[in-house]
Formats: structure tokens, sequence, C-alpha cells
């Protein structure tokens, strides 16, 4: 057998590989693909509306002009999202005035538990300018659309659930273009240097 037509067969080999883990790793986690326009690029920072802890009505459009950040969660989560929230409140006092040029925006996944007496109890040990957000679970589905995120409700024993969901950052320029993505596994000065080029954009 040839040299070419060796290399013809691993190929196909190494595709068909691929191809079945991508439909297990689908399969597996049950998140949906993001969504794309057109060109492919993915989309982020569409249409929402939600209220938050203290009662006001927060949308794309009463944002526009100023960067912001978005992360869900839920306030059952066990260990991602307090956490992110505490690093999220070291990186603003980091940031020293400039974080006050930014709006950081923690939407709930599950707006069934989450009310807003419950949010605004929980968002007490976090830095103040972090802003909680719920919504109808429209309103939340909404949300999640517009950042082409994920979230599922997971059942336990018991009759009781926790949240399965997108655990990055999203960036948003004032300009309402996307930034990119906030990872907490990244070094802390990576974070910080993200954070400082969103506000001075």
């Amino acid at each position: 057998m040839t040299f070419v037509k060796l290399f013809r067969i691993a190929s196909l080999v190494e595709i068909a590989v691929l191809g079945m883990f991508l439909v297990v790793s689908t399969q597996l986690t049950g998140q949906r693909q993001p969504a794309e326009a057109s060109t492919g690029a993915m989309r982020m920072g569409g249409p929402f509306s939600l209220v938050s802890h203290e009662g006001d009505r927060v949308d794309n459009q009463s944002l526009t002009g100023r960067p912001y950040v978005v992360f869900f969660g839920f306030t059952h989560c066990p260990e991602i999202c307090p956490t992110t929230l505490f690093e999220l409140t070291d990186l603003m006092g980091e940031l020293g005035p400039d974080a006050d040029k930014l709006e950081v925006l923690f939407i709930t996944v599950d707006p069934e538990r989450d009310t807003q007496d419950m949010l605004a109890g929980y968002m007490t040990p976090f830095d103040s300018r972090i802003t909680a957000l719920r919504g109808t679970a429209e309103e939340t589905e909404a949300a999640l659309a517009a950042f082409s995120a994920y979230a599922a409700k997971v059942p336990l024993e018991g009759g009781q659930y926790t949240m399965d969901h997108t655990a990055g950052v999203f960036l948003m320029r004032g300009d309402s273009s996307f930034g990119g993505i906030l990872d907490m596994h990244e070094p802390r000065d990576t974070r910080l240097e993200k954070l400082r080029r969103l506000v001075s954009a």
C-alpha cells in the first residue's frame, strides 16, 4: 500500500473519531450551540430586559455607552458562582477608580428560587457596584440567548435541583460590541489587564 493511500486512510479515521467525539460531547453536556450570524460570528449583546436586586429595570439600551461585564449564575450554586463574584470584587478593588466606569452584572439563571429579596441578601458580601438581575422565565431565556449562553435545570434526589450554566464572564464594550471572555482560570494579571482594556476602550 502506498504512502498516499495510508495517509488518506489515517485522515479519514481521524475525521471519523473527531465526529464521534463531537456528537458524544454534545449529548453529554446537553449544551446548545452558540447562535451565529450569517457572517459566522458569535452573537453577543442582543436585547434583554431584567430587574435588579434593588428593583430597577436594566436592559441593553440602558447600558449603551458604558462598558459592562455579565456573569450568569444562581444563589444556590455551591462554589463557582460565589467564587467568581468574590474574584470580581477583588479585581474591581484593584482597578480602583476605573471600576466606577464599569457595570458588573450577575444574572440569575434560577428565577424560580432567586427572588429579588433573595438576591439582595446574597449580594451583601460582594462589591456594592455589582448588580444582580432576574426576570421571568421568558426574560431569562432572552438574556441567555443575547449572549449565546446556556443554562439547564439538573434534577437531584429528594425533588431538589441544581443548575448547569455557562461559567465565563462576558466583556462588553461601551459601543455594545463584544470584548471577549474573562476566564477565572486565567492568571490574575491577565484578567486584570482585560478589564483595564475594557474600561479604556
